[in-house]
């Protein structure tokens, strides 16, 4: 008898369908075809143990799989509850009048239980597109699947659950999440908020500006001045995700396998604080099974990278072309796949090995240029992707005393918001733009234009300190922003003098 049952193959955010289809006819074998890996063939020893725990008889008979289309790799343990149900409905104990109307997928213990896999996300937006009425998952990924509307998604525990459901109608549950109300009511929970930041005011208007324009930002100062703390507070003054937004961040997540105990939609921006010892590939993502890295997961949020001169240098290279394009293509010989990679880069260094150059009160010890070696461990042409260098200063002790609270990060949001909303209506007209951080030279000329004080005052400007021609889009940028949030039409000299404080690397002479 001939079975088909039905899964998915996913391949960077995006899934493929896969028709499982199982024949059992005269022999004893058990054949599984259409390009599976290691861990597909594997299925087979962990689906004759679930029958036997289970009191599922297994057929005397060739068995043989065949998952189509075969010129498509499959890959993973996601594939075993689609074949069980297929051999078990070929064996005429599974009614198959409605097999053909749900995706099938999970991964089999020995017991029967049905375990959590990834990318069960864009698989129920693909089964939805498909026309499938529903889709089978693990109790785990029911949540994360159930936000799209129009598929009845139900949840199993273990394989007895679905048997019974195609047999009897009964054993599954169906959930059903409301997805608005889930989604407004957690926007506003944040984890860390700006209130608790004694000091740095100057900082914290840096960050602001960085928030409101989209633009990158790197924070220089001693150990102990806050550069962490105030690089965690930045997804909470970023505007909220919108729908698209999570719905898309959540995808990538899924992917990678980091929703598992997430339910439903990810409804905060992300903050990814990898380790200075990542390689180029967990960064940008890649492997013999290609996974999104951390740029990707960052998405839609905030990268963080501590310590900037201590990652490898190729490791911070290989960032330069997703800074600018805003995606990831990982090419293999057969097969290419591509992740969205549209975050917001905060660093933090020291401004020296000892951590204390320009250090009010502490002397640096370090010899005579070692200062700028250790500066030029980041390169040129990713020092030229960071719009605002800003410097952190201690906090002295009469603002750390201070018993009232700081700014909270709602108030600083409003003014982001606003300021972004005026940039939405700018590029409305211009697809890919979306904040000012993103404008190329021929939006520059359209929407920087400074006046004759603006222009003599930047002028002097990279006279007098020594700023490299790189530093004049970024000051034009970080202007622009600074003035939609003082709701400025015009960019006015004010806006440019302080855009050119926040070019502190690029001055000559700044490292001895």
């Amino acid at each position: 008898m001939l079975v088909k049952t039905f899964g998915y193959a996913v391949h960077g955010i995006n899934a493929t369908k896969v028709i499982v289809e199982v024949s059992i006819g005269q022999g004893v074998n058990f054949f599984i075809v259409g390009l599976p890996d290691s861990a597909v063939k594997e299925s087979q020893q962990r689906i004759h143990a679930t029958f036997r725990n289970n009191g599922y008889k297994i057929p005397g008979k060739q068995i043989t799989v065949n998952m189509a289309p075969a010129d498509i790799r499959k890959e993973g343990s996601a594939y075993d509850l689609t074949i069980a149900i297929g051999v078990l409905a070929a064996s005429d104990l599974v009614n198959t009048d409605n097999i053909d109307k749900y995706a099938i997928m999970g991964e089999l213990a020995l017991d029967g239980e049905i375990r959590p896999i990834r990318g069960c996300l864009p698989i129920a937006i693909k089964a939805k597109e498909d026309g499938f009425k529903g889709i089978i998952l693990p109790a785990q990924n029911a949540a994360e699947a159930a936000v799209v509307e129009g598929l009845d998604v139900y949840s199993a525990d273990n394989i007895k659950q679905v048997v019974e459901f195609f047999n009897e109608g009964i054993g599954l549950e169906k959930i059903t999440i409301n997805i608005n109300e889930t989604f407004l009511n957690k926007l506003g929970d944040v984890q860390f908020d700006f209130a608790d930041v004694k000091g740095q005011e100057n900082i914290k208007r840096a960050l602001e500006i960085a928030a409101a324009g989209g633009h990158n930002a790197i924070l220089i100062g001693p150990p102990g001045a806050g550069k962490t703390m105030l690089s965690k507070r930045m997804p909470s003054i970023l505007p909220p995700l919108t729908l698209e937004e999570a719905l898309e961040t959540t995808k990538i997540h899924s992917v990678a396998g980091k929703t598992v105990r997430q339910s439903g939609l990810i409804t905060q921006r992300p903050f990814r604080n990898p380790h200075h010892t990542i390689s180029d590939v967990a960064l940008v993502g890649g492997g013999n099974n290609p996974q999104p890295g951390e740029i990707s997961l960052a998405h839609n949020g905030v990268l963080f990278l501590d310590e900037l001169p201590e990652f490898k240098r190729t490791v911070l290279e290989v960032m330069r072309q997703p800074l600018e394009d805003r995606t990831v293509t990982i090419s293999r010989a057969r097969f290419s796949v591509e992740y969205p990679a549209s975050f917001m880069l905060v660093a933090s260094m020291n401004p020296c090995p000892c951590g204390y150059y320009n250090h009010p009160e502490k002397e640096c010890v370090c010899a005579p240029g070692v200062v700028q070696k250790y500066l030029t461990k980041i390169s040129g042409p990713l020092l030229d992707r960071i719009d605002l260098h800003v410097e952190v200063t201690p906090v002295p002790f009469s603002e750390l005393s201070k018993q009232q609270s700081s700014e909270t990060s709602s108030a600083i949001r409003e003014r982001v918001m606003a300021a972004r909303e005026v940039q939405t209506q700018r590029f409305a007209g211009l697809p890919g733009i979306y904040n000012n951080a993103q404008m190329h030279t021929k939006e520059l000329k359209t929407f920087c234009n400074l006046s004759e004080a603006g222009n003599t005052l930047l002028k002097n400007a990279m006279e007098k300190l020594g700023l490299s021609a790189r530093a004049y889009d970024r000051i034009l940028k970080v202007g622009r922003t600074i003035a939609d949030l003082d709701k400025s039409k015009d960019i006015l000299p004010n806006h440019i003098a302080e855009a050119i404080q926040y070019r502190s690397l690029d001055r000559d002479g700044w490292a001895g």
